[in-house]
């Protein structure tokens, strides 16, 4: 027993100090202003579409069926529109399609490529209008997390769309992640920065009346980004707005669960809301190495990291024979509402690779958990196991001799 104890200190000594190098570079390390003036890439007025209040006429969007709002700096310099990892001097609407890899004779990728085009601003939101009125007022919105480019968090929109086969269109809100392991600090900074553009967004998106129903999808550090804005709307809407956004899904959320339950909790589930169909389900790994080394960092626990942060707590869960995780509170209410809020799913035994960072979707089961939940199922659902908390669930693991194709099942390549 204590030789397993001094191995398992030593090995996690290890990581500590090959990890603070890591950090202090991502601390340290500037952003790379490159080359160009940021002001040029979009001095042609290619990346300005004139809006004059008027819509100018659609764009063709047979090849971008999801729509994009960013603050990304766009590259209007080239044939082909790209957006970069840098701050944009605004925010920008537009469209695209799922990326693709483009090959040479060889077979091998040469480059990537992305179906996209701005839009004008009021276009934009008359075309969302005209899609989400065929689609009984539901729309999905996805707020990317951290070491994102606009490749990869346009691939995870896509495969959203296509995993839940959602009736309404699906936005991605894309904020200028710089898409690399060693800028953690400047896509935290880069974050906070975008807060008042994002729930500027979503104040608006909130407040149509063609909007019955949004589905707020974020990952990791998205989740940062999107729940002071639902507590913004919240806030500066009417007894009646706001609560269309009624389904809050935060994929491995890297937010510190104990602001979580003190204040993100109550304002956001507050027994109104949550009586008008309001709910936050959490998806949380105790294999998510990612939000381990946040939790260290930070020096407290993560949402999406069941991690117990009080050792007495771990030791009486030990002695009764059950898991050492820990899960955020439910909200205390003076009159509980009627419904339940706040619904965890414990992904653990599913967890699809090594990371444990994105199982729903990487793992087939937490997948087809997630489609479920996108599309309006709750509670006791099928492949659930109750666990010790009323509001938490563990997804089960298949039998051994199950084999299950997780990226046929969680990717569901378009034909």
């Amino acid at each position: 027993m204590r030789r397993g104890v001094l191995k398992l200190f030593a090995g996690r000594l290890k990581l500590t100090i090959l990890g603070l190098p890591l950090f202090a570079a991502a601390c340290i390390s500037p952003v790379d202003y490159g080359k160009i003036r940021h002001s040029d890439y979009v001095a042609n007025g290619r990346c300005d579409v004139t809006d004059n209040g008027t819509p100018t006429g659609s764009l063709d969007t047979t090849d971008k069926p999801y729509f994009v709002v960013t603050s990304r700096l766009p590259d209007c310099l080239g044939d082909e529109l790209k957006l970069l990892n840098h701050r944009g001097d605004k925010v920008r609407f537009g469209r695209f399609g799922a990326p693709e890899d483009v090959l040479d004779e060889k077979g091998k990728v040469d480059k990537r490529h992305i179906p996209f085009a701005i839009s004008n601003e009021t276009q934009w939101w008359a075309d969302l209008s005209k899609t989400m009125a065929k689609r009984d007022g539901r729309v999905l919105l996805y707020v990317h997390g951290y070491r994102e480019t606009f490749f990869t968090s346009s691939r995870d929109a896509a495969q959203i769309a296509r995993l839940t086969d959602f009736s309404g269109p699906v936005i991605q809100y894309s904020w200028p992640s710089q898409g690399q392991l060693l800028k953690y600090t400047v896509d935290e900074t880069n974050m906070y920065w975008d807060e008042r553009n994002f729930r500027k967004f979503l104040t608006k998106l909130a407040q149509q009346t063609w909007t019955k129903e949004i589905v707020l999808v974020s990952h990791s550090l998205g989740a940062r980004l999107i729940l002071p804005a639902v507590e913004f709307v919240d806030r500066n809407s009417s007894n009646a707005d706001s609560s269309n956004i009624s389904n809050i899904i935060l994929a491995s959320p890297d937010v510190d669960r104990q602001d979580f339950e003190r204040d993100i909790a109550e304002e956001i589930l507050s027994a109104r809301r949550v009586n008008n169909d309001r709910r936050i389900t959490v998806y949380a790994s105790s294999k998510d190495s990612a939000l381990s080394l946040s939790d260290d960092v930070h020096g407290y626990p993560r949402l999406g990291f069941p991690r117990c942060f009080d050792p007495f707590e771990a030791a009486e869960l030990k002695a009764k024979g059950l898991p050492e995780r820990c899960y955020a509170a439910k909200s205390e209410y003076d009159v509980p509402p009627e419904k339940s809020g706040l619904t965890i799913i414990d992904t653990t035994a599913v967890s699809g690779d090594r990371v444990g960072h994105g199982d729903y979707l990487r793992s087939a089961i937490a997948c087809q958990d997630f489609a479920a939940v996108v599309n309006g199922e709750r509670g006791a659902m099928k492949g659930r196991e109750a666990t010790r908390l009323s509001y938490v669930f563990a997804l089960a693991a298949p039998p051994k001799d199950q084999k299950l194709d997780h990226v046929a099942i969680c990717r569901r390549e378009a034909k």
